[in-house]
């Protein structure tokens, strides 16, 4: 074993294989630096708040999912007490900001969640004065910073990733697809930024409103960029609940063959499976978290509960599994912002990430191509942050 690896799971003795999560290497705290977050009592329960939407309608089997995923996490660990205390966020900014007022007076010491942006934004506000910082289950980075961490995968991640393979597969005119909404630009804009960095270029983007009409009648013109810029890779940044399968079956129906142009997606393709049928997705890119470890975690969830975990559950036990390596480590600055975001990272149950200076995070994907109507990983994910694309 790598020395400075902090081990939260070790079920060599069961029948399964535990996911585990590891501190990826010792944490480099500048003695310098100013300590921002609270000094834990070593050798006690270290009180952590989960912040989900328990009684809101919308989320009730993902807040339950994101729970029961926290709770197996807590019970994982191993000679690290963790005091886990739920609160309900109830899906509302202004109930959240205060129940984590609450959480902080109760004696929170980290607080893990919530799921929205905005409530996120609120707690962070909210207990900014005490010094405890959030890891919220956003993926939206322009409300990181300060406290404030999201734990969800970025379109940068996801843009830099396919990106970087792209160009190393010769890959050197792109075409981007968009829906005309706040996601879609920020989705545009992240491989615009990754695409700077590499070889590949950027030739035409196309948006369009989300309807069925828009779409068809999008369909030609991105027909004629791909033609007339010669492009070699179209990346489509919607999503199966968005206009992903108009896109994938009209496109190709239009002459835009997926044996002459490569499709990528930012976006996983492979949720639900019948997407994988479509004619558009056959041969086509998308990145992954590491899916073997993701399966685990899904499996063991099932076993705890009877039923699969919510896609996003992931993310309340890589959060509180970090929590544990850093208690872990025996120092009493292991929830500060400088511990946080020690340069090695952790490997989770959707493979391995780092906290940002600037709230922040970076994630290990793999990439995966739909082969006969089935996923196949073509480049897997790292395993640690030693790799050249970091």
């Amino acid at each position: 074993m790598i020395d400075g690896f902090v081990h939260l799971c070790n079920r060599a003795q069961a029948l399964f294989i535990a996911v585990s999560l590891f501190l990826l290497g010792a944490c480099n705290v500048d003695p310098s630096s100013s300590v921002t977050g609270p000094k834990i009592n070593l050798g006690e329960p270290v009180p952590v708040a989960l912040l989900i939407p328990k009684s809101y309608q919308k989320t009730l089997s993902l807040a339950d999912s994101l729970e029961k995923a926290a709770q197996m996490a807590v019970g994982d660990l191993q000679n690290v007490a963790i005091d886990l205390r739920v609160y309900d966020t109830a899906g509302s900014s202004a109930v959240a900001a205060q129940v984590a007022q609450i959480a902080v007076d109760e004696g929170a010491q980290i607080i893990l969640g919530p799921l929205y942006q905005g409530s996120a934004n609120s707690v962070g506000l909210a207990v900014a004065d005490e010094g405890v910082n959030v890891l919220s289950f956003s993926n939206n980075t322009s409300i990181a910073g300060g406290n404030l961490f999201v734990l969800g995968q970025s379109f940068y991640d996801s843009a830099k990733r396919l990106v970087d393979f792209a160009q190393s597969q010769g890959k050197r005119r792109a075409v981007i697809v968009n829906p005309s909404t706040t996601e879609g630009e920020v989705a545009k804009l992240a491989l615009e930024k990754a695409a700077n960095q590499t070889e590949l270029n950027i030739v035409h983007t196309q948006s369009f409103e989300f309807s069925r009409e828009a779409v068809a009648n999008t369909v030609p013109l991105i027909r004629a960029a791909v033609e007339i810029e010669e492009a070699d890779l179209v990346i489509l940044t919607s999503t199966t609940a968005g206009a992903l399968g108009l896109l994938v079956q009209m496109l190709p129906e239009a002459g835009v063959k997926t044996d002459t142009v490569q499709y990528a997606g930012l976006a996983r393709w492979d949720v639900p499976a019948q997407t994988l049928q479509l004619p558009g997705v056959q041969e086509a890119w998308f990145p992954v978290p590491d899916r073997d470890l993701f399966a685990n975690f899904s499996e063991r969830y099932e076993e705890f509960y009877g039923t699969k975990p919510h896609q996003l559950a992931s993310l309340a036990y890589d959060g509180i599994a970090a929590v544990g390596a850093l208690v872990a480590s025996g120092k009493n600055t292991a929830l500060t912002r400088e511990a946080l975001t020690q340069s090695a990272g952790f490997e989770g149950v959707n493979g391995i990430f780092r906290f940002q200076q600037n709230g922040t995070n970076q994630r290990g994907l793999a990439i995966a191509q739909v082969v006969n109507k089935e996923v196949v990983i073509i480049d897997p994910a790292p395993k640690t942050f030693g790799f050249s694309g970091f």
